[in-house]
């Protein structure tokens, strides 16, 4: 059974609110692999340390702040690596026009989340896992859904124990942000 922990502090909901209060003028368009690539050198050291690979499709331009969606990508990727069976993690960053929208998705091979915990994960401070087994504060993906639906998109995850997760997220389509460039 996974157990359940809460860590709630102060710091942690300033910076919460820090992440999602900040930015009141209309976003820029993003461009191309900008914020994904400012998360990777974010990342540069627990990539490295996990011997993961991270590879990735073409990212179109999108309308959100880039910081933000640099944080989205920090964690989901964050996570992959954080949450990994004994094989180096295996990560994979796309994206593809999905009616209205971008479908962005960061696929891993990690350790899975079971179905019955699939929206539990994005609730604050919830944790599936102890501190001691996988260290954070339960705050990634509570922000992370956070910023996308401020960006009009949802946030989902698709994953299995022991098959590793697919986290999803929709940034809708507009005619500023048109094309990969």
């Amino acid at each position: 059974m996974a157990r359940r922990e809460s860590i709630p502090s102060r710091s942690a909901l300033e910076r919460l609110s820090a992440a999602l209060g900040r930015f009141k003028k209309r976003p820029a368009t993003v461009t191309r692999m900008k914020s994904l690539d400012k998360a990777l050198g974010n990342l540069e050291g627990p990539i490295k340390d996990s011997g993961a690979s991270v590879t990735r499709t073409a990212l179109p331009r999108v309308r959100i702040h880039e910081f933000q969606l640099e944080q989205v990508f920090q964690n989901l990727i964050g996570n992959a690596i954080r949450y990994r069976r004994e094989d180096p993690p295996i990560i994979r960053v796309a994206a593809v026009r999905d009616g209205p929208d971008w479908r962005f998705s960061v696929q891993d091979n990690g350790i899975g989340i079971a179905p019955r915990y699939k929206e539990q994960v994005f609730e604050l401070f919830k944790r599936l896992h102890s501190v001691a087994e996988y260290p954070g504060t339960g705050m990634g993906l509570a922000i992370s859904q956070r910023i996308i639906e401020r960006a009009g998109g949802r946030i989902w995850v698709d994953s299995e124990p022991g098959r590793g997760s697919t986290f999803c997220f929709t940034i809708p389509f507009r005619e500023d942000s048109a094309g990969n460039g």
